[in-house]
């Protein structure tokens, strides 16, 4: 993070009354971890902040510090509305465009605060006062740490902090073996454990509290996995039916596309997930190497996100979007076959 935008970034937090930080609809460990850990770095600046989230978030990430201070905006919508019209500093974590906050982009279009955007997807909107975005960087936690680095504040990082930042790291980076995990993350990651992060706990934690009915999903996505030898791709189908016959909550297939990604040969996997309440198919899309999961997002899922690792959407059936998915595959076929 530059100097300037450090610079610019204290002027408005300390000049401002109501501050708010938000992350995007559906929150991931990166989204959970970066409000909340801003969250706590502010309280320790002396600073007063408030989270806001679009929903829920899965249950293996409610063990994290402070979650019970969030506010979502779905469930207590009369206390999210009154702090999101009253703020005068809005922070924007782990997304950059105002549509991937679902209901509450009406609210933060209309508002007179000032934006600090902090994020690492490609393409961001032009909305933020100030803007920290940087592709490179494998997830928001790593660039709260820098954005604290920049203010000079690291010494104010303390154990509940580098939990939140930590577990951000971890879960955005597939436990540090995605392409953007760098020198930098592991120097980073140096530096939350040494405040006070448990990695031991924390894995445990988020990989190793599986209910019964998640396991039994991962059996049928496992027995749903479909390759496609031609174009070095898989991909994993879920319906509704399914869902509901095991109990399915958020977060439950968190991470299954990667079972698909990791047969041998594999560069690109999907995993289509029916959702018949909003009347859409939801996408997470993998792949290894050089190959854009984020341009076929772009391009056909009103999605989008990093190079190997994007997410999206479909409004066509289930059977209809595998049909269309399939289709496309062979303008790819010289990138997935090289």
């Amino acid at each position: 993070m530059t100097k300037e935008l450090a610079q610019n970034a204290q002027k408005l937090i300390e000049s401002s009354k109501n501050i708010i930080i938000i992350g995007h609809k559906n929150p991931d460990g990166d989204a959970v971890g970066s409000t909340l850990g801003l969250h706590f770095f502010l309280k320790n600046y002396g600073v007063e902040s408030t989270v806001v989230l679009p929903n829920d978030f899965p249950d293996f990430l409610k063990w994290m510090p402070g979650v019970d201070t969030i506010l979502n905006f779905e469930k207590q919508n009369s206390q999210s509305v009154s702090a999101l019209e009253n703020a005068d500093l809005i922070f924007t974590l782990d997304f950059n465009s105002l549509s991937r906050v679902g209901e509450m982009q009406g609210i933060l279009e209309k508002s007179d605060a000032n934006f600090i955007m902090i994020d690492h997807h490609q393409q961001p909107d032009a909305y933020a006062t100030v803007t920290y975005s940087d592709p490179s960087i494998g997830s928001t936690c790593e660039m709260v740490h820098h954005f604290i680095e920049g203010l000079g504040k690291t010494k104010l990082i303390d154990a509940d902090i580098a939990t939140l930042l930590y577990t951000g790291i971890m879960t955005d980076t597939g436990s540090f073996r995605f392409p953007s995990t760098t020198a930098t993350t592991h120097k980073v990651i140096a530096d939350l454990l040494n405040a006070g992060a448990n990695n031991a706990e924390i894995h445990q934690n988020v990989y190793d509290a599986n209910s019964m009915s998640r396991m039994k999903l991962l059996g049928i996505a496992l027995d749903n996995l479909h390759i496609l030898k031609e174009y070095n791709t898989a991909y994993i189908t879920m319906s509704q039916e399914e869902l509901d016959a095991n109990n399915f909550k958020k977060g439950d297939t968190e991470g299954f596309v990667n079972y698909a990604l990791s047969v041998t040969g594999i560069i690109f996997a999907v995993i289509f997930i029916e959702n018949k309440q909003e009347k859409i198919v939801k996408m997470s899309l993998r792949s290894k190497g050089d190959f854009s999961v984020n341009e076929v997002a772009r391009a056909y899922y009103n999605g989008g996100g990093h190079n190997n690792a994007a997410g999206g959407r479909s409004e066509l059936s289930l059977e209809e979007t595998v049909k269309q998915f399939i289709s496309i595959l062979p303008q790819y076929k010289e990138a997935l076959t090289a």
